[in-house]
């Protein structure tokens, strides 16, 4: 069951971490790049959150 989640949390951090995710978000405007970086920091709190339970 551990292997899944660590294989799911891989997954989210390779998405996440693409040159190409970082330069949209800036095209898309300041206040929107900051916006989505906020939730994603968000949902990774509460991805560990749930996996320490």
């Amino acid at each position: 069951m551990g292997a899944i989640r660590y294989t799911i949390l891989l997954l989210i951090i390779s998405m996440l971490s693409s040159c190409q995710l970082i330069g949209d978000i800036f095209k898309a405007g300041f206040a929107v790049g900051i916006i989505v970086v906020l939730v994603i920091i968000f949902i990774a709190i509460w991805l560990i959150s749930a996996f320490k339970k």
